[in-house]
C-alpha cells in the first residue's frame, strides 16, 4: 500500500498572520485569542508557503487517489482557530486535519500525524521535530531580507486573490519545483564535518577516496525518496488525463556548495539510493541565489544560514538545522 506525502504546516506558514503575531508578542496570549475571534469571519490572506501547499494539493487529481496530504500544526487554541478553518473553506483548500495544542509543543504529535515534512516559522519545534527523525525547516520567505530581516507582511484583501484564481488570472503551476542542498539535508554531515574541522583540502581528498562509498542518508533523505515516488506515480497518472489536467509535474535539484573531485561521492550516493535527481548544481562556493532564481525553486532547503538568508531574497527558503542526532537517518 502507498504511503501518502504527509505535510504539516504552521498556520502562520500557510496564513499571513504577521499582524496577529505582532499582537500575541506584545500583548500575549489572551489579547491575541480575543482578536482571532472578534475578526473570526475574516479571511486571512495567504502566507509564505500557501502557494506551495496550493500546487501540492493539486496532485490529489482524484479523491479516491491522494497523493498529498496536509495538516496544520498549530499552537493556537481550538477557539482562536475559527479563522483558520473559515480561510482553508474559502480558498478551497482540501485540508481536514489539524493538531491544536494550545500553546504545547507540536513536535510530539508530528509523528502522531505521520508527518514527513514539518515547515514553520518557529525554530525551537523544528529543531524538536528534526531530532524526532522527523524533516522539518525554519521558513524564511522570499523578500524577507528586503526588510531588515523580518517577513514582509503580503497582506492584500483576499478576496481579491480569490477572485483573480477564479478568472484564471493566478494559475497552478506546470510544475512543483524543490532544491536541496546536500552536506546536512539530503546526506549526513560527516563530510560537512571534515570541512569545518580540516579545511578544503582535507575535504577533497577525503571525498575523493571515499568516492565508491555512500553518504549516509541525511534528514532529507526520507523526503526525496518520497518526491521521487510521487514523480513516478504522478507520471502515470497524466498519461491517463488530458493536458491540461491540472497535474502538475515535480522537478527536483541538487544546489551544492561541492564541487569536482567531490561531486562524484554524492552522484555515486544518489544511484546507490535508488533516488532520482533531475538537476544538480555543483557550484564550488558560488551564491546559490542566481542558481535558484533561473532554477525557480518553489522551496529550497539549505542548513546554512548564510546561504538560506541569500536564497530568501529570491525563493521561498527553509533552513535545516544542523542537530546530529538528525543525521543517522534510513532511506528505505
Amino acid at each position: 500500500m502507498q504511503k501518502n506525502f504527509m505535510i504539516g504546516i504552521s498556520s502562520r506558514a500557510l496564513f499571513d498572520l504577521e499582524e496577529e503575531n505582532a499582537i500575541f508578542e506584545s500583548q500575549g496570549v489572551e489579547a491575541y485569542v480575543d482578536y482571532q475571534i472578534a475578526h473570526e469571519k475574516e479571511v486571512l490572506a495567504p502566507g509564505a508557503a500557501f502557494s506551495l501547499i496550493q500546487a501540492f494539493l493539486a496532485l490529489n487529481r482524484e479523491r479516491d487517489s491522494r497523493q498529498i496530504e496536509v495538516v496544520i500544526m498549530s499552537k493556537n487554541s481550538a477557539d482562536a482557530a475559527l479563522r483558520i478553518f473559515h480561510s482553508i473553506e474559502y480558498y478551497g483548500l482540501d485540508i481536514t486535519r489539524a493538531a491544536l495544542t494550545g500553546g504545547g509543543a507540536i513536535a510530539p504529535y508530528l509523528r502522531a500525524y505521520g508527518v514527513d515534512l514539518y515547515l514553520s516559522f518557529n525554530a525551537e519545534e523544528v529543531k524538536n521535530a528534526l531530532q524526532s527523525g522527523i524533516a522539518a525547516g525554519v521558513l524564511l520567505p522570499r523578500g524577507a531580507m528586503e526588510n531588515g530581516g523580518h517577513a514582509v507582511s503580503t497582506r492584500t484583501f483576499p478576496g481579491t486573490y480569490r477572485q483573480a484564481y477564479m478568472r484564471g488570472q493566478i494559475r497552478q503551476p506546470l510544475e512543483i519545483r524543490i532544491a536541496f542542498d546536500g552536506d546536512a539535508v539530503l546526506f549526513s554531515g560527516e563530510a560537512e564535518r571534515t570541512f569545518q574541522e580540516q579545511g578544503v583540502e582535507a575535504f577533497c581528498a577525503q571525498e575523493r577516496e571515499l568516492a565508491d562509498v555512500p553518504l549516509r542518508p541525511g534528514p532529507f533523505a526520507h523526503v526525496l525518496q518520497l518526491i521521487s515516488e510521487l514523480q513516478q506515480r504522478t507520471e502515470e497518472m497524466r498519461e491517463g488525463w488530458k493536458e491540461d489536467a491540472g497535474i502538475p509535474r515535480i522537478c527536483t535539484a541538487l544546489v551544492t556548495a561541492r564541487s569536482a573531485p567531490a561531486h562524484e561521492r554524492v552522484i555515486r550516493t544518489l544511484r546507490a539510493w535508488g533516488l532520482r535527481i533531475d538537476q544538480a548544481f555543483f557550484l564550488g562556493g558560488m551564491d546559490k541565489s542566481r542558481v535558484l532564481e533561473a532554477f525557480g525553486a518553489h522551496i529550497f532547503f539549505d542548513d546554512n544560514e548564510e546561504n538560506v538568508e541569500n536564497a530568501s531574497a529570491v525563493v521561498l527558503s527553509a533552513r535545516v538545522p544542523w542537530v546530529e542526532e538528525t543525521m543517522e537517518q534510513q532511506v528505505g
